[in-house]
């Protein structure tokens, strides 16, 4: 009897172990926009601005692929607030404010919200997109410095004022 309960247990343990298991995908990520911000202009004054240039390089969350980023670009992003969230979009510029030059890389806003339009230098600043409030402002540290589009941000040059 107890020959017999080893062989059926051991015969369900070779055909649990040898069917196929799913495969797992990896979780898309939810961040938006990777940003290395090299200055930010508050409009109309810093004091209790309404609209904000975003100025470095940007890597958008891909349109055709849930899982990528397009290649960093130059440019500038330029936002105004959902009204009624002021308090929460002028917390969040200083923040930008703050790390403006220093070369870190930041994410923030959703993959799953609508794209901002990134500017050309040359362009006027007009008809902002509204401020992508999300989970806030993401610092990207050296553990980070692998990622694709952290990496892709972080190898850049500077740009020459």
């Amino acid at each position: 009897m107890q020959q017999r309960s080893l062989v059926v247990a051991l015969l369900i343990a070779f055909l649990t172990l040898s069917l196929p298991t799913p495969k797992a995908d990896a979780f898309s990520d939810r961040t938006g926009v990777y940003a290395r911000v090299d200055k930010v202009a508050l409009e109309p004054n810093a004091t209790s601005p309404e609209r904000i240039q975003i100025w470095g390089a940007f890597a958008l969350a891909s349109k055709e692929d849930r899982n990528s980023y397009d290649s960093p670009q130059r440019g500038y992003l330029y936002f105004s607030c959902k009204p009624g969230k002021e308090e929460v979009c002028r917390k969040e510029w200083a923040d930008l404010k703050a790390i403006a030059g220093t070369g870190q890389v930041i994410g923030f806003g959703g993959r799953f919200q609508t794209r901002p339009r990134l500017r050309k230098p040359e362009d006027k600043p007009e008809d902002p997109d509204e401020y992508p409030l999300n989970f806030g402002l993401v610092k990207m540290g050296d553990r980070s410095s692998d990622y694709p589009p952290v990496r892709a941000l972080k190898s850049l040059p500077k740009e020459r004022n």
